[in-house]
């Protein structure tokens, strides 16, 4: 389905107890009644007919395509990756790589994620008679749900904007031929107003918390800190920095509270080691690696493998063993980062990446100061040839040299790297939407923002409280990776390197891009400074190093500020005539980027 007015057209008509497979009941139904009369008289009579199409929704996020583009968007358009396996033929994916997109290209359509806005907008619109006719589905039930459907659905609008700026926005179930579909598209920053204020309404009714006995729910489902994330992050592309850091401290809240109460339920962990494992991470609850010896790895398997980790708050859940349980494996990642058939996927991380894990000084990513034991350089990729395993491996195991646990840290140390690859139709690793790193950066990079410039004494006397909070930030995931179990070898940043508003701007940005690569975050950032800043210099000077590119062409092309964002796809704008093109891009007729950008 490549339009709009297609999707809506589908689901609105189609029996949404089928939705993802939920339920095996409405087959009777299809033989003697229409759909439509399914919808309104005969499903939507009971809570667990809200339920099944709530999961609905959930599922609609675990396809394929959902995942490419969220990678594709996040990651293909960035310095950190490459052209991988088989690169020319895959058309689609080279010419993203090369910066020729087209209208025509298929990563340029959205069907997937204004399906899953129509189920939540279909959800929203019948889930009040639900309340009416099922006693047992309670007021707050009900509130529960519409602040749920409201947090998916902005979480949907806000890749699009991010990707696209201006695209169209209803907040309508479509369920109806008669509807009007060809919506123009609304601003961006009129979108991201309407998000925030849907999230602002319904954050206090959204769940806290699961119940223990669905402990999957509780990153697989989004509760008040996903909203409470989703607004931090909202706010700092509206340059609301108070607000980003103020929802960012909740979160941080929430994760330490729940830490200490797993602490104090503990048979393992004693208050001893609890006190250990914050110090190391400077009071945030982060997941911590081996604190002693010589062998790491724990942490990328608890965070990325095992799922549902005590630093995740949002993440979309895959069986863990798709192939044995039937069910639909990350094939996104598979196909783009590798598998067990296929070490080498479509993407592979750029040479800038490569070279800069490999480099003894002068590193642009990894920091000097780490001495390359940073565990990232290693759990990121492979270094001897580019592959990916973030994601694509279920088992990383990092051994450091026996020496280096009694002798000085050299420059350039060898590691053994043990590593164990999804097989083939069976990653079950899940797409985390937000962890608590990626929380705590964003608010470094707000305080950040709330500096003043210049090295005077007044200045400098504003700028230090912040300055800490920012740097305290960096320095606990920094210190969380480094392959080191004592504490002060471990705290490789120094606070005195970082006074300056630019240098711990430099420091946050360098941080976000190798705790947070392949996650796919990294072009959104590139985007939200640009957007920010108000003009492409930063993101012109990154694309100019990338592997595919033609240096010269994308170093001029990007100057402009509509480069930075997607073109609508062709076939969109050929059915909504109220989409305008962006104008770097052309309507995609006979045309090229290359022939429009000139």
């Amino acid at each position: 389905m490549n339009t709009i007015k297609n999707i809506y057209h589908t689901i609105g008509r189609m029996a949404l107890c089928c939705l993802g497979a939920l339920c095996t009941a409405c087959s009777d139904f299809l033989e003697i009644k229409q759909m439509d009369e399914i919808i309104l008289e005969d499903f939507w009579t009971g809570k667990e007919d809200v339920d099944n199409v709530v999961n609905g929704c959930y599922a609609a996020l675990l396809d394929a395509g959902v995942r490419e583009r969220m990678i594709m968007w996040g990651e293909g358009r960035s310095d950190n990756v490459a052209g991988g396996r088989d690169k020319v033929n895959q058309t689609n994916i080279y010419n993203v790589l090369r910066e020729n997109i087209t209208a025509m290209n298929a990563f340029t359509t959205w069907d997937g994620f204004y399906r899953v806005i129509n189920r939540c907008n279909t959800v929203l619109k019948y889930a009040v008679q639900v309340g009416d006719a099922d006693p047992s589905y309670t007021r707050s039930d009900l509130y529960a749900t519409v602040g749920e459907m409201k947090a998916l659905r902005a979480l949907c609008y806000f890749y699009l904007i991010r990707t696209f700026r201006d695209v169209p926005y209803s907040t309508t179930a479509y369920t109806d031929d008669d509807q009007k579909m060809d919506l123009p598209a609304t601003p961006f920053y009129s979108v991201l107003d309407s998000l925030i204020n849907d999230l602002e309404e319904v954050k206090g009714q959204v769940v806290t918390r699961y119940p223990e006995t669905e402990p999957r729910d509780q990153t697989g489902r989004i509760t008040r800190d996903a909203v409470y994330a989703m607004l931090s992050e909202m706010y700092l592309w509206k340059k609301d920095y108070d607000n980003c850091i103020r929802y960012a401290d909740m979160v941080i809240q929430s994760k330490k509270d729940a830490f200490m109460e797993n602490v104090n339920k503990s048979t393992t962990i004693s208050a001893r080691m609890a006190e250990q494992m914050l110090q190391r991470t400077n009071g945030y609850p982060l997941v911590t690696d081996n604190l002693s010896g010589s062998i790491f790895g724990d942490a990328y398997r608890e965070i990325f493998v095992r799922g549902n980790s005590t630093e995740t708050i949002f993440e979309l859940v895959y069986a863990s063993t798709p192939k044995a349980s039937g069910q639909v494996a990350n094939t996104g990642v598979e196909n783009l980062y590798g598998n067990g058939r296929y070490n080498t996927g479509f993407l592979i991380a750029s040479s800038y990446v490569t070279e800069d894990a490999l480099a003894v000084s002068d590193r642009k990513v990894f920091e000097d100061a780490n001495k390359g034991l940073d565990s990232r350089l290693y759990t990121n990729l492979n270094t001897n040839n580019g592959n990916i395993t973030k994601l694509s491996t279920s088992y990383q195991q990092i051994m450091l040299p026996s020496e280096l646990t009694v002798a000085k840290i050299e420059e350039n140390v060898t590691k053994t790297n043990g590593r164990t690859y999804y097989e083939e139709g069976n990653n079950g690793t899940n797409w985390i939407v937000y962890r608590l790193p990626d929380i705590m950066l964003l608010e470094a990079e707000a305080l950040c923002q709330q500096m003043r410039e210049g090295s005077d004494s007044a200045a400098l006397a504003y700028n230090k409280p912040l300055a800490d909070k920012a740097f305290n930030l960096v320095n606990a995931i920094n210190k969380r990776s480094i392959m080191k179990g004592t504490l002060q070898d471990a705290d490789t940043l120094k606070r005195a390197s970082y006074n300056t508003r630019t240098q711990l701007e430099e420091l946050v940005i360098r941080e976000r891009q190798r705790e947070l690569m392949f996650e796919g975050k990294r072009y959104y950032d590139l985007v939200r400074y640009s957007m920010r800043d108000g003009n492409t210099d930063y993101i012109t000077s990154v694309m100019t190093r990338r592997d595919d590119v033609n240096k010269s062409y994308v170093g001029n092309f990007f100057r402009k500020m509509d480069a930075i964002f997607w073109p609508y796809n062709y076939e969109e704008m050929r059915v909504n005539r109220n989409l305008v093109p962006n104008p770097a891009f052309g309507t995609g007729e006979n045309e090229s980027y290359e022939k429009t950008a000139k």
